[in-house]
């Protein structure tokens, strides 16, 4: 018999905190009002988090281990989790660090029960250092800003959605994935739940600013032509400038005042315009890349092996967002 809610747990390299992850999901097993299943996402790890996975699935029904061919990242690891759901009713997307409480699957419920389909966390507080609370708070108001549609404020990827609402996303073909502005962008009924985000229990973040950075630019580029739009009021403002240069030196010559010239002034104006060019160019080459990205067609993520149900299976499978 099916399970009536999917939890994905995403992990890469978390085998410090794999057995806090576990404990805390059997607290919480014993206090859910439905059946449950655990699909755990090996996302290319290289520690103990593997083994830990394939001796869990094997000894418990519960939780089916999903191992993916390398480390895909975090978005494409939650995505080859919702192509592997069983849940019938529910799913609920949950980080393995432990930062996001898994026992708000009890409250997130409830609001599934009473007829939402996207039940979002919204994070009130976070414990980590200023420099990247600020940066998570900056870019959600210029990603809210600049958005074609309305995405909630400082909510990531914890949330709980509707089996129905899972799958319009497994069914979505783009390979750039921004799961929070996808699962907007679908609709339906949607609330937003508050919560303090915890500190780590244990390990090392896997998001450094790099990956934060390109996080922020699947999302900026995925879900806002503003960009774009950027480019012609550049290229209007430099236009603007030059003909206000123009007009200036004009009107020094015909009062007799001395007329900027020489090195300062090439040096300015070749500047202006690089500087242009270069950065229409660095926007539009974004836009193209997930272009490029999109036309070869290949598959979203590998999956080199599953254990569910206490059955061990080896497989080369590849997933092209279809079920």
């Amino acid at each position: 018999m099916s399970p009536q809610l999917s939890f994905i747990i995403p992990l890469y390299n978390e085998a410090q905190v794999f057995h806090l992850l576990v404990e805390r999901l059997d607290q919480l097993y014993a206090q859910l009002p439905c059946s449950a299943e655990f699909v755990l996402i090996d996302d290319g790890s290289r520690d103990a988090t593997p083994v830990l996975m394939e001796d869990l699935a094997l000894k418990d029904a519960r939780f089916k281990a999903v191992f993916l061919s390398r480390n895909f990242g975090h978005q494409i690891a939650v995505s080859a989790g919702m192509a592997h759901v069983a849940g019938t009713e529910a799913v609920m997307i949950l980080d393995g660090d432990l930062q996001d409480p898994p026992e708000l699957a009890l409250p997130f419920y409830e609001h599934i029960r009473q007829g939402y389909e996207v039940v979002y966390a919204v994070r009130k507080k976070r414990k980590e250092n200023v420099i990247k609370r600020g940066a998570y708070w900056a870019f959600y108001r210029l990603l809210n800003a600049i958005s074609s549609i309305d995405i909630p404020l400082d909510s990531g990827d914890f949330c709980m959605i509707s089996r129905r609402v899972n799958d319009h996303i497994v069914a979505m073909p783009e390979r750039s994935r921004f799961i929070r502005g996808m699962r907007t962008w679908v609709g339906f009924k949607q609330i937003g739940v508050e919560y303090e985000r915890e500190a780590r229990r244990a390990g090392e973040p896997k998001y450094n600013f790099k990956m934060l950075f390109r996080l922020a630019y699947d999302g900026v580029f995925n879900f806002s032509e503003v960009p774009l739009r950027v480019i012609t009021k550049l290229g209007v403002a430099a236009v603007l400038i030059s003909l206000i240069y123009l007009s200036t030196v004009i009107v020094l010559k015909i009062l007799g005042y001395p007329i900027p010239q020489g090195f300062i002034t090439l040096v300015f104006a070749i500047s202006l315009f690089s500087g242009v060019q270069l950065v229409s160019l660095g926007i539009i080459g974004e836009y193209l890349s997930r272009i490029y990205a999109q036309v070869k067609e290949r598959p979203l993520f590998i999956v080199r092996q599953v254990i569910a149900g206490q059955q061990q299976q080896e497989l080369t499978q590849s997933s092209n967002n279809q079920r």
